[in-house]
């Protein structure tokens, strides 16, 4: 998965945004591989929510989540980031700031106005269903 030992960790920033980016890639790949077993299924809705934790929320179509985060990042690199440290790294405002080295407000008008980009991927996607 990642070879630890020829990471040049720089600080705790730059090891929760790594562990993120793993931890995105290790649900959305147990996602798919639960989704191949179901043969498909019923897209479910989702929302993005600030108390939202994913470990306890298995309901969530998190393959659907991973798409509109890569179509987000096309149009906005930060933004798509914002969303994956806070959602699956479960980073605060301010942990995401540090390893984003931007301000809180950036995170905060990042998270706001990037959540709703995901989300119309979702919808436009479950009206295809």
């Amino acid at each position: 998965m990642l070879d630890v030992e020829h990471v040049s960790w720089q600080n705790r920033a730059h090891f929760l945004a790594m562990a993120a980016r793993l931890m995105r890639r290790v649900l959305v790949d147990a996602a798919r591989s639960k989704r191949n077993q179901k043969r498909g299924g019923a897209a479910i809705r989702v929302t993005f929510d600030e108390g939202l934790a994913v470990a306890h929320e298995n309901g969530h179509d998190l393959v659907a989540i991973h798409d509109a985060l890569d179509a987000l990042a096309r149009v906005d690199e930060r933004k798509s980031r914002v969303i994956e440290l806070r959602f699956f790294g479960g980073l605060t405002v301010e942990e995401t700031a540090v390893a984003l080295r931007v301000s809180p407000d950036t995170v905060t008008r990042d998270w706001r106005l990037a959540k709703t980009m995901p989300l119309r991927e979702l919808r436009r996607r479950d009206s295809h269903v």
